[in-house]
């Protein structure tokens, strides 16, 4: 049986572990509330490059020290940028779990910061972005993403652009990193695996309870999306398409229907968008739809890749089922499998320990507290038809619909009622 425990040091850090105790392995990650939402528009992408640059050598260790160490014990060493939160993450056997802290303690603290460093890094950094260019799949969510929130943080790229990831110096980065990542009531630390919750927070607590607290700037709010329809012509085999609308935050009591509608709508295989565009009738080879969920907002979408004489049936198709959705119940068949796809899904991610140290960060910084999966399970079940449906009414509105088209089209290509739900 796990048994879940937390320690608040005096300055506000939070200490999240799971004992469980029939695993090998132990699951560390340092999560910090700040991630693309928490830049400047001159910023964008300087979150993501400190995430690199914190596996360039410390006062102790190299780059090539820090990487030897990890893998001479099989481990799993990793950091991971999103809009509002960074993680640094290892996962060892138990019986390195000391080595782990420490090692993981050194980079978030004493990482130098190296200028030769940040320009050999800088130069990683924009190849991947244009790595991302060169992938439309990809491309396409993140001009989606700037399309939706417009000029709000939320719609800046992880990555950064281009001109911003060149502009940045050491001083922006240093600075960037004492003002976002070095305030405590934002520091979480999770941990799940074999292992003591009080021998945990005795290896932590000399470490952490030195960060001073701090005054911050709290995120930009939120806003409501307006309507919005972009081409972006290039000259490629597909039409790649990304449409969506507003959907639940973190803290929406309505998430676990949007979860129950995104499964029946065109979040599996075996939902209405994969049987009807691609099994039934050939369209695409990739088409879904997707949920992101931020502290205040979030975002319902569907993303596909058709050829560009099909791009009006395949949307004539996925605007046909959100009418549906509103205007007929779900059959019991398709609730019930959309709940057990969930419940599964969930229950086997809980047999991992990287998922399980996830799940008690993201609880800590969203809701303040462990959720129980048995509550959450619970919730799942309480879905009912009526939910669905009163739910789909209120996302599958002209008036909030954004649509992104990257490949061979253009506007004049679209006819006029084709993105109109009525």
């Amino acid at each position: 049986m796990a048994k879940i425990n937390k320690t608040v040091l005096g300055n506000g850090v939070r200490i999240v572990s799971e004992r469980v105790t029939h695993v090998h392995s132990v699951s560390i990650g340092i999560w910090v509330r700040s991630g693309s939402r928490y830049e400047r528009k001159a910023e964008a992408g300087i979150a993501h490059f400190i995430e690199h640059m914190l596996f360039k050598g410390t006062q102790k260790y190299t780059a090539c020290d820090i990487a030897r160490m990890i893998d001479s014990v099989g481990g799993v060493f990793n950091a991971f940028t999103s809009k509002e939160y960074t993680c640094f993450y290892v996962k060892v056997l138990r019986q390195h779990v000391d080595m782990a802290v420490d090692l993981l303690c050194d980079i978030f603290f004493r990482s130098l910061f190296l200028q030769d460093e940040i320009e050999k890094e800088r130069n990683v950094i924009l190849q991947e972005i244009n790595m991302v260019k060169d992938t439309p799949d990809d491309y396409i969510q993140d001009m989606f993403n700037h399309d939706f929130f417009c000029d709000h943080p939320l719609g800046y790229n992880i990555l950064g652009e281009l001109d911003t990831v060149q502009g940045f110096s050491r001083r922006d980065i240093t600075g960037f990193y004492r003002r976002e990542y070095l305030v405590p009531d934002r520091i979480v630390i999770a941990v799940a695996g074999n292992i003591e919750h009080d021998a945990l927070v005795e290896r932590l607590a000399a470490k952490f309870e030195s960060v001073t607290k701090k005054k911050t700037i709290p995120a930009q709010n939120s806003f409501l999306p307006s309507r919005s329809i972009n081409c972006n012509f290039r000259s490629l085999e597909q039409v790649h398409v990304c449409l969506g609308t507003l959907g639940c935050s973190h803290l929406d009591l309505e998430r676990y229907t949007l979860y129950v509608l995104n499964a029946i709508f065109g979040g599996s295989m075996s939902s209405r968008l994969f049987q009807e565009i691609r099994e039934n009738r050939g369209l695409a080879y990739s088409v879904t739809s997707f949920t992101a969920s931020f502290c205040d907002t979030g975002i319902f979408g569907v993303y596909m890749g058709v050829v560009k004489d099909t791009v009006q049936e395949a949307l004539g198709i996925v605007f046909d089922e959100m009418r549906s959705l509103r205007e007929k119940p779900v059959t019991d068949a398709e609730l019930s499998a959309a709940k057990e796809q969930l419940k599964g899904n969930m229950l086997l991610a809980m047999e991992s320990t990287d998922s399980r140290m996830s799940r008690l960060a993201k609880c800590e910084m969203y809701y303040d507290q462990y959720i129980p999966l048995s509550r959450i399970l619970k919730d799942i079940d309480a879905v009912t038809q009526d939910d669905v449906r009163e739910l789909a009414r209120g996302l599958f509105r002209d008036d909030q619909l954004t649509c992104t088209f990257l490949g061979p089209l253009k506007n004049r290509d679209l006819p006029r009622d084709l993105l109109l739900l009525g």
